[in-house]
């Protein structure tokens, strides 16, 4: 008997196939467990009509998606929380939060846990955030975490770079003809 798998059967096939089984098997398990529909013209023709729909919905939510990772590149979420002198903070800057911060921003729904791919952010300063938005279309996130009612610790002030020794020697040979002058 020729049925088409509307499931992945281990040991018999993919979802969309035509297969040929064994009557007993298709009646007393395929169709009862709703991993398959017997094969006539129609209902192929039927499954047919249905998995293009699904390849067009498909298709329009990966642009969606990539649409919105674009969006996202540029989006840069402050957050303020209680820190110590060395810039832990006292409590985290949760998924949660994260999410909600991208909804304000953005206008658009995330969930915690199958957008945010970060953990929970327990230091002050820049951060990196992966969001998922679809199964191959991942954009991150910049979160600048603040002490509250503060500032960023400042960085150590870094000197500036010496110049390259070529660029010292053509200065003093600079120098040296100014004063033969």
């Amino acid at each position: 008997m020729k049925v088409i798998l509307t499931q992945d059967v281990p040991n018999l096939g993919q979802a969309g196939e035509v297969e040929d089984v064994a009557a007993g098997y298709a009646r007393n398990y395929l169709f009862r467990e709703g991993l398959a529909v017997k094969a006539t013209k129609g209902a192929i023709k039927e499954f047919k009509r249905r998995k293009a729909v699904d390849a067009r919905r498909e298709e329009k939510m990966a642009a969606r998606a990539e649409a919105l990772a674009e969006r996202l590149r540029g989006v840069t979420l402050a957050f303020e929380a209680k820190a110590g002198e060395t810039g832990h903070l006292y409590g985290s800057i949760t998924p949660a939060a994260i999410a909600e911060a991208l909804e304000r921003e953005v206008g658009e729904k995330f969930d915690r846990r199958k957008h945010i791919l970060s953990e929970p952010l327990r230091e002050v300063g820049e951060h990196v955030v992966s969001v998922r938005l679809s199964a191959d279309v991942v954009a991150e996130v910049k979160a600048l975490v603040k002490p509250e009612g503060g500032e960023l610790p400042e960085a150590k002030p870094t000197e500036a770079p010496e110049e390259a020794p070529q660029e010292k020697a053509e200065e003093q040979v600079s120098e040296e003809d100014q004063a033969d002058e």
